[in-house]
């Protein structure tokens, strides 16, 4: 199978607000799945949507792209920094399930290396549930190390 050709493309602000209800409701379902409680869910969402989008825009310094894979959406990234201008953080990346196994993922990370070391990036973090184990094997080949272990017991 060629590889395909991967661009990130940034969201308007009609495709962001278009957007930001999927995304945080896929991640409000993450934090579910990962063990969180609904109410503890729903205000993680909430707390994500007040911090960075508080008038439904992205707040200044982080990047919203969709990735375009020849030609056809396959997934978004959003990146930005965290506490200053060379530790960047990649908040949240999906790659639509249509599209996973071709190599999209890792095109995706390393266009957002590139990208946020063309912004003066030297480090980038992200959070990666458990029990996502491709995600897990993908970040691991691409030289991320675990940095912080959260664990969880159901009693």
């Amino acid at each position: 199978m060629a590889t395909p050709d991967i661009r990130l493309v940034p969201k308007s602000d009609d495709e962001t607000a278009r957007w930001l209800p999927t995304a945080m409701a896929a991640y409000e379902q993450a934090r579910l799945k990962a063990g969180d409680d609904p109410e503890q869910a729903a205000a993680a969402r909430r707390g994500s949507e007040e911090q960075f989008f508080p008038d439904g825009r992205l707040v200044d310094g982080h990047f919203l792209f969709t990735v375009v894979a020849d030609g056809e959406e396959a997934g978004w990234l959003w990146i930005g920094p965290m506490q200053d201008a060379s530790n960047w953080y990649v908040w949240d990346v999906a790659v639509h399930e249509a599209f996973r196994g071709r190599g999209l993922g890792r095109a995706t990370m390393r266009l957002a290396e590139d990208f946020a070391r063309s912004q003066g990036a030297t480090s980038m973090r992200l959070n990666v549930f458990a029990y996502n184990d491709p995600a897990v094997r993908l970040y691991e080949s691409l030289g991320y190390a675990t940095a912080s272990m959260h664990m969880h017991k159901v009693l």
